[in-house]
């Protein structure tokens, strides 16, 4: 824990010192941060409430109150009562207070503009990625829904690397199992029976968040293969969902019944399974991926 405290305390220093947010004036302009955020959230509405901009900026009341002073007194800022409640006070920008909005916007995106101008596109989508992951697992804002895609270039690798490195680290399991993933995912490409045979990536946010292969296994029976879902986005449906597109595929390809192996240890999929309407069929030890194991069929028509 304390070396995430660590970093996370580093990285708050570098980006600060970046963007700029402890010079005296911000984007070289006469407003410190705090009155530059305040002006920046009077320009994205035509009016706040007093209340509305508190949250909005979770700063203390009586600090709000000498900002708002402060840009009153610039001519930045106009409040009056509430047309609805007298009691509240309604906030607005001025003409010169949208005119330094303005300056604040432009600047600010030029800052970024030329942050990011040295990046290729691949290395820019990574840091995209990368600032959507950190709102996602630190923010209060809860997650969008997991949507189901095709394959695209890159996708068969993240398949194997994840369930690699993610079995790797939940249950020890060794490189043999990564080995097998590839074989699985060479002949699923090798040998494709498009219209009969599909994978999916499932998506939160625009970040790869689970996969799954749907594999004939004989005229009538599809397989359902190398389901995952990341750690971040369990309990989010991504399994279910995935499962789910893959039987409603199976069913419009024309099979009447789907099965998958997987093993004992791995709960969490299981349960993924039976509310699937899956049930358990054979099982068998063995000794795969450093590890004694269960080995299990489970089916179910479609």
């Amino acid at each position: 824990m304390q070396d995430l405290v660590d970093d996370v305390r580093r990285f708050n220093r570098y980006w600060t010192r970046v963007l700029g947010l402890l010079d005296e004036g911000l984007l070289g302009t006469e407003h410190p941060l705090p009155e530059a955020r305040v002006i920046y959230e009077l320009a994205q509405r035509p009016v706040a409430e007093r209340s509305q901009l508190r949250e909005l900026l979770d700063i203390d009341d009586s600090f709000l109150t000498r900002l708002l002073h402060r840009l009153q007194r610039k001519e930045l800022i106009t409040t009056e009562p509430s047309p609805r409640d007298g009691r509240r006070r309604v906030i607005r920008l001025t003409a010169t207070g949208r005119a330094h909005a303005r300056v604040l916007i432009a600047r600010s995106a030029a800052q970024v503009e030329a942050l990011v101008a040295p990046l290729d596109e691949d290395r820019r989508r990574h840091l995209s990625r990368a600032m959507v992951t950190i709102e996602r697992m630190t923010g209060q804002e809860p997650p969008g829904e997991p949507v189901l895609r095709d394959l695209r270039a890159g996708d068969l690798g993240w398949i194997v690397e994840r369930h690699g490195a993610t079995y790797a680290e939940e249950y020890g399991w060794d490189r043999d199992f990564e080995g097998l993933v590839a074989d699985i995912v060479a002949d699923f490409q090798r040998h494709l029976q498009p219209g009969r045979e599909r994978a999916w990536i499932a998506e939160i946010d625009g970040e790869r968040a689970g996969c799954v292969l749907c594999k004939e296994r004989d005229e009538s029976t599809a397989q359902l293969r190398l389901l995952l879902v990341e750690p971040w986005a369990r309990g989010l449906g991504v399994g279910r969902r995935l499962v789910d597109g893959c039987l409603a595929f199976a069913r419009d390809a024309g099979y009447r019944s789907m099965m998958l192996w997987t093993n004992d240890v791995l709960v969490a999929a299981r349960r993924i399974y039976e509310a699937a309407g899956f049930e358990l069929g054979e099982s068998e030890p063995h000794h795969s991926f450093g590890h004694d194991l269960v080995g299990q069929v489970w089916a179910r028509q479609i």
